[in-house]
């Protein structure tokens, strides 16, 4: 069967991003959120808990637990992609972390204020899962897509994410709005939702683990340990990257605006429900709203890469994302905050697909198998999380406020926008890359 363009294939990879995207819409960004908030808050305490004995400020520690596992997965990465590279194996991983995640997000069913502990390390084990499957999923992109065609293969993928879970989260929505129609307390309709989350995202990504290829094997660059040859592996990408006068170029700048985006796209919830104490209801309404509309975001961003090139579009939205955070930091009301929220729908799914997209492109096109290349791609994303989310909850924590930690995240934004006018400036000389530039 032909791998590259069939129809068939790039459904089933994209079904991928319809299962695990549940996790992130219910979990990082609507229900589990504004649940923890409620859970965690007390009159004794107010928004402080102790964890393990120590004292944090609760959506600082639900930041701080998704640097470390976003960190933990910068560090096994390396040595996992080599040993996909080595076996030809990488859908055993993406089966592996799919099932971590799940269970992970089954496990939140017992979250309550007496299991913090453990409900926080599943918290962080979902993270990984979601994390670690992804990297072997983006790395399939330029297997089944020529590079005329990955910017609509990647926004697809998207897509399908964003559709399948705003699906999941009508009927946790049901559940949690009409808690008694189901006889069920607040409580347990978020509970259900985190488990509905889990066994979502582990049925439906049983439809990429049936149809994707395995991998390629490549034994031939892995003479020394597997182990070692995994960070050997990362340096030798390093090595050729440096090669590459345009994505040396376009890697920094993924770097700091991905700490800005990602970081926005994981506290926005909390953030709502603390500073503006928006409702529930009314924060999973606008998310879905925001859902939607990247969906639109994504389709557009792809048809507009056409006409004026990726880098370009990602200078408009990165520019954007900066009036974003500029316009939070002074948001007061929920009807500012819904403005903002449709705005960031238009960009979130827009910037994703386009990064992953200029990326693929800027790789050579005869590797015999693009593990290592995308993991040296999501350990630069990852870091990148962990830089945001280290950043921003330490600036909640010493300040007393998350809004003081925008005006960090606005910075990181600055200097990505920076850095990809110099991208832009270096493309403009190059004759190697005439499919980014609208001429």
């Amino acid at each position: 069967m032909e791998l590259k363009n069939n129809k068939k294939i790039i459904r089933a990879w994209a079904m991928f991003d319809w299962a695990n995207s549940a996790y992130n819409l219910v979990i990082t960004s609507t229900i589990f959120p504004v649940y923890y908030v409620a859970v965690t808050r007390n009159a004794q305490n107010g928004n402080r808990v102790n964890f393990f004995g120590k004292s944090f400020v609760n959506t600082a520690l639900s930041d701080y637990a998704l640097a470390a596992a976003y960190l933990l997965m910068a560090i096994l990465l390396p040595i996992l992609s080599s040993i996909a590279d080595y076996r030809g194996n990488k859908k055993i991983f993406m089966i592996f972390f799919t099932a971590l995640g799940s269970i992970a997000c089954c496990g939140l069913f017992f979250f309550t204020v007496k299991t913090l502990e453990l409900s926080i390390i599943l918290f962080a084990l979902a993270a990984v899962g979601y994390a670690g499957g992804f990297v072997f999923y983006n790395s399939y992109l330029p297997e089944i897509a020529t590079v005329d065609m990955q910017d609509n293969v990647s926004a697809k993928g998207f897509t399908y994410g964003y559709i399948g879970s705003v699906l999941l989260q009508l009927i946790c929505l049901a559940f949690v709005l009409f808690p008694k129609t189901f006889h069920l307390t607040d409580q347990s309709a978020a509970q259900l939702s985190f488990l509905l989350v889990g066994l979502w995202w582990m049925g439906f990504a049983c439809i990429p683990f049936t149809v994707l290829p395995k991998g390629s094997p490549n034994a031939v660059s892995h003479s020394k340990n597997i182990i070692k040859g995994g960070f050997i592996e990362l340096a030798n990408v390093w090595r050729q990257v440096k090669q590459m006068p345009l994505l040396k170029r376009f890697l920094p700048a993924f770097f700091f605006y991905s700490m800005g985006v990602q970081t926005i796209m994981l506290v926005a919830t909390g953030f709502a429900a603390k500073e503006l104490h928006i409702e529930t209801s009314g924060l999973i309404a606008i998310i879905l709203i925001i859902q939607l509309v990247a969906i639109a975001g994504a389709t557009l961003m792809s048809k507009l890469s056409d006409k004026i090139g990726n880098v370009k579009v990602l200078l408009i939205t990165v520019a954007i994302w900066i009036i974003v955070c500029i316009a939070a930091y002074f948001t007061t009301t929920a009807v500012q905050f819904y403005i903002i929220a449709v705005v960031v729908g238009l960009v979130m799914g827009g910037i994703q697909s386009m990064s992953r997209s200029t990326y693929s492109k800027y790789l050579p096109q005869d590797i015999p198998d693009t593990a290592s290349f995308f993991s040296f791609y999501d350990v630069t994303e990852k870091l990148a999380i962990v830089g945001g989310m280290f950043s921003f909850g330490f600036f909640e924590d010493i300040t007393g406020s998350p809004r003081n930690s925008i005006i960090v995240l606005c910075v990181f934004f600055i200097a990505g926008l920076f850095l990809l006018f110099s991208l832009l400036s270096a493309q403009k000389k190059s004759s190697n890359f005439s499919e980014f530039s609208a001429e």
